[in-house]
């Protein structure tokens, strides 16, 4: 059993607060991601559980024991960085073996060790490869393998995927999350990249300026998001300021029923749930690009008062550059000084969309 405990944390840096009074826990085997934009003090938080940024307050608890005062070295951490931070004098083998060498393990403990973490990776059979005779993606697998073989309770995963391709991304964290989950080890994960925190998180804390923002499941946060920075940030969302009225929203030309008091609101609306329908004449917005990814389309389309926003479809070729439509929201929700006041779900979760007009 590993857990996880970080009670009111800060971290301040001269005049900067990067991180303000922060708290977690985090269960045995699970796998929390720290989600956020630059700047947000998610990179600073997992540097201070490492042992590598001393935090100017708070408690930092695993398995119930206070690590504050250990070095990174002593701590039951394992941390995998953005730059890989592999010794580029030794095979891959002996960059394995480093840390185990350092515990004075009998050699043959250490060659099984490593030739295990090896295989668990899969890069059996790469011991006697140099660092740089290997690819970007086998470099980062190579860097999981040391933390990995030091068999630590809290692995903690910085960016790793950053500096890789695309495809290479998600081939890798796919792998990452399967390993994770196989030994049941305790993750923090901190990324930039929302695709990565909602395919692979047991949770998702969604950090803003040293603060947290949301924590919950990846589905919630996405569905259900509290705040607007939060629906702004995960995922594409159309974000509509506008006046509810007698219990009208209202923005531009466009008006939804908005059952909240009087006064100025945001709405926000995923592009997947805006169903769009060819109007005769007038409408709400006119299309102005409409991109075909096989799967579904999306149209890019301006409102009368030039706000731009976004609908996801199924037949793209029903819409065309010009086109008057009108907007039908699906799923919404609203806010007010920034919290959330009124949420509405598809009934049955579908988007309806419109009929071919040469059927």
């Amino acid at each position: 059993m590993s857990n996880l405990s970080i009670s009111n944390v800060s971290k301040l840096f001269s005049t900067t607060l990067a991180v303000d009074n922060f708290s977690l826990d985090v269960a045995d085997g699970e796998l929390v991601c720290l989600l956020g934009p630059s700047g947000s003090g998610k990179s600073t938080l997992l540097r201070m559980v490492g042992g590598f940024e001393q935090p100017s307050g708070g408690s930092i608890r695993i398995d119930g024991e206070e690590v504050m005062h250990l070095p990174p070295e002593r701590r039951p951490t394992g941390m995998v960085f953005q730059s890989h931070a592999l010794w580029t004098h030794m095979n891959v083998f002996n960059n394995l073996a480093f840390g185990l060498k350092l515990r004075r393990l009998p050699r043959e403990e250490i060659r099984h060790k490593v030739e295990a973490v090896l295989d668990l990776v899969g890069l059996a059979g790469y011991g006697t490869r140099g660092v740089t005779q290997l690819s970007g993606g086998q470099q980062q697998r190579v860097a999981l393998a040391r933390s990995l073989v030091l068999e630590p309770k809290i692995l903690l995963l910085d960016e790793p995927f950053a500096s890789l391709d695309q495809h290479l991304r998600e081939r890798l964290r796919e792998e990452v999350r399967d390993i994770q989950q196989r030994l049941k080890i305790t993750t923090l994960f901190v990324t930039h990249g929302q695709d990565e925190a909602l395919s692979m998180a047991d949770r998702v804390v969604v950090m803003r300026d040293g603060r947290t923002e949301q924590i919950d499941r990846p589905d919630v946060v996405y569905r259900a998001p509290l705040t607007p920075f939060v629906a702004g940030f995960i995922g594409s969302m159309n974000t509509l300021e506008g006046t509810v009225t007698d219990g009208v929203f209202t923005t531009a030309n466009f008006s939804v029923p908005l059952p909240i008091s009087n006064g100025k609101a945001t709405l926000c609306v995923r592009p997947e749930a805006l169903e769009l329908r060819v109007a005769p004449r007038g409408g709400h917005g006119k299309v102005h690009r409409v991109t075909d990814y096989g799967t579904h389309g999306l149209v890019d389309l301006a409102l009368h008062d030039g706000t731009r926003i976004k609908a996801m479809v199924s037949h793209p070729d029903l819409f065309q550059l010009g086109q008057d439509v009108t907007l039908h929201p699906k799923a919404m929700a609203a806010y007010r000084n920034d919290i959330l006041v009124h949420r509405t779900a598809a009934s049955d979760g579908q988007v309806r969309q419109p009929e071919r007009q040469d059927a």
